[in-house]
């Protein structure tokens, strides 16, 4: 059956990959992101490009009316779009981690907020939060990007009981290790934030880590495995609701769930001494 999709951060990675999954299986795409010109290539595969602003609460409200004007309905609701920040808890500004909620929590879930009238008159609908393996476990010198993560996961698992009962499913997607410019600027965050604090050594370790790991050739599966993912789970009868894809996904969350905390955090702190 042919649905109505809006994809947000849809101008690169798992956006990208995932609104032209979705054109190619023969459903109505809407892509939205800030960086219109690099949509270009969703509008000659035969989608609908929005400019999208998450922060803007005015964009929110325009594209779901957007794609409900255009179309009569929205079926499926990615939220994609997001934002991660690096640096050690006590240098954060708090601005900075404000900004970390705004775009990775309340940005989603307004719009779920604007589509879920629709989605209810129609009786069915789903709602996919592209979340991260970030969204169970933590790292160091992230803690306000997993915790807006976590944060979204624990608001999908409260929404996905609560609209249940009118035919809406709500779906988590926790991707790995992904080969997107999403982590280009973790060595400049790193040492901007931590390089001249206490932190400074565990920030450094991290960042010559992070330049190593940039490049095609680098460990990481391709985007397009996620919005394969994604779209298994859009054209489901009755999706899971959670899907952990992607380099080490399965691997990482397992050993989070079973090892003892201060074992875990050996483990992730082992490459940063």
């Amino acid at each position: 059956m042919q649905k109505v999709v809006l994809v947000t951060g849809a101008s690169a990675g798992i956006g990208k990959a995932t609104a032209l999954e979705l054109i190619r299986a023969g459903h109505i795409v809407y892509g939205a992101a800030r960086r219109v010109p690099r949509m270009a290539g969703l509008r000659d595969a035969g989608g609908h490009v929005l400019e999208l602003d998450a922060r803007r609460p005015e964009d929110l409200e325009r594209v779901i009316a957007t794609v409900v004007g255009e179309q009569g309905r929205l079926d499926v609701l990615v939220n994609n779009a997001g934002t991660v920040l690096h640096g050690a808890a006590e240098d954060i500004p708090l601005d900075l981690a404000r900004d970390q909620f705004e775009v990775n929590v309340f940005a989603p879930a307004r719009l779920i907020q604007l589509a879920l009238p629709h989605m209810r008159e129609r009786g069915s609908g789903t709602i996919v939060n592209v979340s991260s393996i970030g969204g169970e476990i933590a790292l160091p010198l992230g803690c306000w990007y997993y915790a807006a993560k976590h944060a979204l996961e624990a608001y999908s698992d409260s929404l996905r009981m609560e609209v249940e009962p009118f035919g809406i499913d709500v779906v988590i997607i926790q991707p790995g290790i992904i080969r997107t410019e999403f982590e280009d600027r973790t060595a400049q965050e790193l040492r901007e934030i931590s390089g001249g604090t206490a932190y400074g050594a565990m920030a450094e370790a991290m960042a010559v880590r992070a330049e190593a790991q940039l490049g095609e050739d680098t460990q990481g599966s391709d985007p397009g495995v996620v919005a394969a993912t994604i779209r298994e789970a859009v054209e489901a009868g009755r999706p899971e609701t959670r899907y952990a894809v992607g380099w080490l996904a399965d691997k990482l969350l397992e050993l989070n769930r079973t090892l003892p905390d201060r074992e875990f955090d050996k483990l992730a702190t082992s490459a940063m001494r």
